[in-house]
Order: structure tokens, then sequence, then C-alpha cells
């Protein structure tokens, strides 16, 4: 007999419209179909990463985004990808990319009822060496009698409805949220899939990882140089220091985080004091997933998805992770208040 493990595969479509069947009996099942347009660019993206190298998509576009970061090849292309699967949907309204300036607005005959909000390649920096990137997503729907406006995505992430991201490395890993707990799931790059691999991830309360960039502790206020020294420095000889891991690409970094636990960190600073991650397509996504997780995320003295953003690319400082650890570096910034 053969094994049903290897031949009852729960796909990643297939997860999403057993949970509509089993907990959103009047859906429409547009939101099921806003995800698959999701999935097909995460692997579109996934095959030109795996291939760049070969076919000579390395390097720079020669082009800037609105951040005024340079721009990748696999920026470039990646940012395409998504704008057309998602406009090609139906279900979209408004997009918002951090490598376009503006919103998006989609065509009124091929507008639906979402909004969203994408990193189309996180850590693009670390592409032509090798080291994990990903895509990072937020899904809003648009509010009751608009047609899609700027309003409908200028929003706290509390209202999100669904928001992940997915990794490109030695594999790729879709990691999603629609509100009730996460789940990830691998690529079988053989058959083409999202399989079910991470059936409800749960951070644990506490880790032993931190994730930040040291070379800025120079420019860090207070309560972070006092924290950081707390980790590697426990005032308890009985207790071990944390370790850090720190990859500079916030995909591979908070997966590690929502895998193993611990915390990752970018906080604002003396040289970036709004922080630098964006709010709407880095901070909110992530935290909706970490929360749905267990965890916790914050400004250091805000809850990250109460947070109201107030133009599509606004920066903030975000920790987030492990409860009890998130919680401490709340506790010092109380501590400085």
């Amino acid at each position: 007999m053969s094994d049903p493990s290897k031949t009852n595969l729960i796909t990643l479509t297939r997860h999403v419209f057993q949970d509509q069947v089993e907990n959103y009996k009047e859906a429409s099942g547009d939101l099921t179909l806003l995800l698959t347009a999701i999935q097909l660019g995460c692997k579109f993206v996934a095959s030109n990463v795996r291939k760049a190298s070969l076919i000579s998509m390395t390097g720079l576009a020669n082009s800037s985004n609105v951040q005024g970061e340079e721009q990748k090849k696999l920026d470039v292309i990646a940012n395409e990808i998504f704008v057309n699967a998602l406009r090609s949907s139906n279900k979209v309204a408004v997009m918002v990319s951090e490598e376009d300036e503006e919103a998006i607005f989609v065509e009124t005959q091929y507008r639906g009822k979402y909004c969203v909000v994408f990193d189309p390649l996180d850590g693009s920096s670390n592409i032509d060496c090798g080291v994990s990137i990903g895509t990072i997503f937020g899904i809003y729907k648009v509010k009751e009698g608009s047609t899609g406006k700027i309003s409908d995505v200028l929003r706290p992430g509390s209202e999100m409805v669904a928001a992940g991201y997915c990794t490109y490395g030695s594999c790729s890993t879709l990691v999603l949220t629609t509100g009730q707990g996460v789940n990830g799931y691998t690529l079988d790059t053989e058959i083409g899939e999202f399989i079910l691999t991470h059936p409800n991830i749960q951070i644990p309360s506490r880790g032993k990882i931190y994730a930040v960039n040291e070379g800025n502790s120079k420019y860090w206020d207070g309560a972070c140089t006092k924290y950081f020294h707390s980790l590697k420095f426990p005032e308890d000889p009985k207790k071990s220091p944390y370790s850090a891991r720190y990859v500079g690409s916030m995909v591979a970094d908070v997966h590690r985080t929502m895998l193993y636990g611990g915390i990752f960190c970018y906080p604002a600073d003396s040289k970036s004091k709004n922080g630098k991650l964006r709010i709407l397509y880095e901070c909110f996504p992530m935290a909706f997933l970490v929360e749905q997780a267990g965890g916790r995320a914050t400004t250091g003295r805000k809850r990250m998805l109460d947070v109201q953003p107030e133009t599509i690319h606004s920066r903030s400082p975000i920790f987030l992770g492990s409860r009890e650890d998130v919680q401490d570096i709340e506790a010092f910034y109380k501590a400085e208040a």
C-alpha cells in the first residue's frame, strides 16, 4: 500500500480552500483566488532567483527605487511579476510596492475588493552572494462603499485580513496567516506546488538568539544600548548570553525567529530617527504573522499593529519575536520614559 503522506499531499491551495469551508462558510472565495495569484508570483520569482546567475539577472539595473536604494535587476523583474499577477487576478483594487513611488490603482474593469502591499524582493542586496532573500506581503479589504482609494491602505496593521512572506534560498517556503494561526508551505519544484510542511507555527515564549545590525550601535538610544548589553552580559552568572545571528535580510532573520524564537530588531537611532523598515509592507505583515504565532511586535513604545501610517512608504522602528523577549525591550523603554 502506498504511503498516504506522499500521495495525499496538502497543498497551499487545498489548505486555504479547506479553511474557507470550515471557518468562513459565507466567504465568496475571492481571498482564496487572490492567494493563488500571490503563490504564482512567488513560484515565478523563486524560479528566477534559482537561475539568476545563469541568465545574467544578477547585478544592478542602473536605477534606484523611491527609497533611493539602487535596484538590482531581480528587484525590477520581481516587481513586474507581482504587479502583473495581482492585476490579472481581478481581485485587487490598490497595490503598494516598495519599488513604486505611488500606489497602483487597478483599472476599473479588473478591479476587486482587496488591497495588497508588498516588498517584491526583500534583502536583494544579498542576491549576488546567494544569501536567502524573499517576498513580503499584506492584504487589506477595501472599506465598505469604497472602490479603492489610498485611504484603504493607510490603515493600522490590525485591520489586515492576511499576510505572509516567501523565502528564496536552500528551499522556497511560504509562511501565511489569514487570521487563524500561521502555517508554512515548502515549494516542491517537481510538481510545482507549495506543500504544507510547517503546520500551526508557534514561536517559543523565549528564545536564545537576537538579530540586530550592531554596526549601528553607536547611534542607538539608551534603552537599546542597555537592552543589548543585558543580552550579552547577563547579571545572573548562571544565565548564558544570547547568541547573535544577523543575515541582513528581514525575511531570513524573521523566518529563523519564527521557528527558533528570540528577537529581531531594527530600532530607530540618531541616524534614522523614524527607523529604517517600511511600515506597510515590512513591519505590518511580519508583526501580524508573529502575533498570530503567539509572539509579540512593538515599536518599543507601542504595539506595532496599532501604528497609523502617514504615507505609503512611512518607516518605523520594530522589535518582534518571542513574547517574553519583546516584553523585556519594552520594559527598558518604559524605564527610559
